[in-house]
């Protein structure tokens, strides 16, 4: 009986600290505040922008000379004189290569007085015909004899004629691929001569584009040789069928070449302005998440994102148009998509980290 009452307050105790832990372990748990919703995905988000885009098409395209034409003789022959230098400026109708016309000169002569004497002979039979001295059919010989020395000689004019080559249009002359005294065939290569005064510009574009643009449609080119240099011209000839393979049309331009810069053959990048539109959709590059053959945003609503199918316009340097798909007033996710799935919660951070507060002098 000592025994039990010596440990009665020892129990007593035990029991009070006890009871005074769990009070202690309510107050803190009323303390803590109630559990929330888990924070949302990080991501970082733009407002689109509406501003106004010029409605282009790049293409690329081949110059070539308003005029060009490879010089060849009709006529074989040997080259008795060569009358330019290489790169003249010549005009119209300049004498530019003589072949040798001897022989031909002399057949011409002829057939000049073959053509001389049929002419007396018809003449003569005209007389005797009105004195019944000959029949009809022999006064229609002596014409039709006439007739023929007459087309012998015009053939012989002509072929001499040839023995000297002109220049067809005014134009430069190119490098010469004959020398004097070489003997040429018909229709073998002498020279280039283009006229570029004004240069033509032949280029392609998806048939897509073909309503919105027609003659005198304003260009503007560049080309390597001068790439600090924009040069402009105007759509004169649209193709009228479009190539079935590639679909697209073929359009032909002339553009000014005052300081003869362009030259036929350079390689030009092309850039057509088709109007502009004064209220487009604008977003960052980096919000639009392609998925196949079709493009998507993830558009924020009510902390909540919302995958979105949209139809791309324009695109400019680090925007690009959305056609159909957002209004103006939309938010868009332009970083941190790879997480994200359509519905769930996100956090948008700040564009910018929150800069920390300077310390005071002996703080820690």
């Amino acid at each position: 009986m000592h025994t039990s009452r010596s440990h009665t307050p020892i129990i007593l105790l035990a029991v009070a600290a006890f009871v005074l832990m769990g009070a202690a372990s309510a107050q803190e748990q009323k303390r803590k505040p109630p559990a929330g919703p888990p924070p949302g995905t990080p991501v970082k988000a733009a407002p689109v922008k509406v501003g106004a885009v010029n409605n282009e098409v790049s293409a690329v395209g081949t110059l070539l000379g308003n005029e060009s034409v490879m010089i060849r003789p009709e006529v074989a022959g040997r080259i008795a004189a060569i009358n330019f230098n290489e790169g003249q400026v010549v005009a119209r109708g300049a004498l530019l290569v003589t072949l040798d016309s001897a022989e031909v000169k002399a057949q011409l002569a002829g057939s000049t007085a073959d053509e001389r004497l049929n002419k007396q002979r018809a003449e003569r039979a005209e007389q005797l015909y009105k004195k019944n001295f000959i029949s009809q059919q022999a006064l229609d010989d002596a014409r039709e004899a006439y007739k023929k020395a007459t087309a012998r000689r015009q053939e012989d004019e002509a072929r001499a004629a040839k023995t000297e080559i002109h220049a067809p249009f005014n134009g430069i002359v190119g490098l010469r691929l004959v020398s004097a005294g070489a003997y040429l065939k018909a229709g073998e290569d002498i020279v280039r001569l283009d006229n570029i005064d004004t240069v033509k510009l032949d280029f392609r574009v998806p048939e897509t584009y073909l309503g919105q643009m027609g003659k005198s449609q304003a260009i503007a080119l560049r080309v390597d040789a001068y790439p600090a240099q924009q040069f402009t011209g105007q759509v004169y000839a649209i193709e009228p069928s479009v190539d079935e393979k590639t679909r697209t049309a073929m359009l032909r331009a002339r553009v000014p070449n005052p300081g003869g810069k362009l030259k036929p053959g350079m390689f030009a990048r092309v850039t057509l302005h088709l109007g502009t539109r004064a209220n487009a959709i604008l977003i960052p590059e980096q919000a639009v998440v392609p998925r196949g053959d079709k493009n998507f945003v993830f558009r924020v609503i009510a902390g909540k994102v919302q995958m979105v199918a949209v139809e791309l316009g324009t695109r400019t340097p680090g925007e690009v148009e959305v056609i159909r798909g957002l209004g103006k007033d939309d938010v868009v996710v332009t970083d941190g998509q790879i997480k994200l799935q359509d519905g769930i919660p996100v956090m948008i951070l700040p564009d910018k980290p929150l800069a920390l507060k300077p310390q005071a002098k002996g703080g820690y």
